[in-house]
């Protein structure tokens, strides 16, 4: 039985799905106020399993506010500089180039670069394609979604200013983000 299925694997047709590039220029880019995004994968050429964006963000500018996601997992790669994240119990990490911070869903956090250097991160979203809430299993988000709450925030953000509280948590909102209750 076992060579049955070795035989069979080799004569599968070799699939044809093309690999995507983006080129370190390319990529939809748009300014969340003062931060910039650069759009790398929205998920539609991963079936949404996987979203992912470059963020730039200038010297002494503020984040989000202190938030959780309700149903996906979010990690960040500073390539540039240094970005500060504040999670729970007001423990303060500081991640520099190289430095990796892994979200799981219902983890409280925010980033800020508080520093005198502009600070740059690669940032994915994943599915979290099962959740068991009360009464039984329900399907979540896809990264493609998460991606829109960029662009929903870019369309309510003033060019060069910084984002509002009450613009990121109006947005927040229709994500399934939750801003921590202060």
């Amino acid at each position: 039985m076992v060579l049955d299925e070795e035989k069979a694997m080799r004569l599968k047709a070799t699939p044809t799905v093309p690999v995507n590039y983006v080129a370190a220029k390319a990529g939809e880019t748009f300014k969340l106020g003062q931060i910039t995004i650069r759009i790398m994968e929205d998920g539609s050429r991963t079936d949404n399993r996987i979203g992912s964006a470059e963020f730039t963000v200038p010297a002494k500018t503020k984040g989000p506010p202190m938030h959780w996601h309700e149903m996906h997992d979010e990690t960040f790669l500073v390539t540039q500089g240094t970005l500060r994240f504040n999670v729970l119990e007001d423990k303060v990490v500081d991640a520099a180039t190289g430095d990796y911070v892994v979200v799981p869903p219902r983890a409280p956090h925010t980033f800020e670069n508080p520093f005198d250097e502009d600070a740059k991160f690669f940032n994915t979203y994943t599915v979290q394609s099962l959740m068991k809430p009360p009464g039984g299993y329900a399907l979540t988000s896809q990264p493609a979604y998460y991606i829109n709450y960029f662009k929903l925030l870019a369309t309510m953000a003033e060019d060069g200013k910084p984002m509002s509280k009450e613009a990121n948590i109006e947005a927040m909102a229709r994500y399934a983000t939750l801003p921590v209750k202060q």
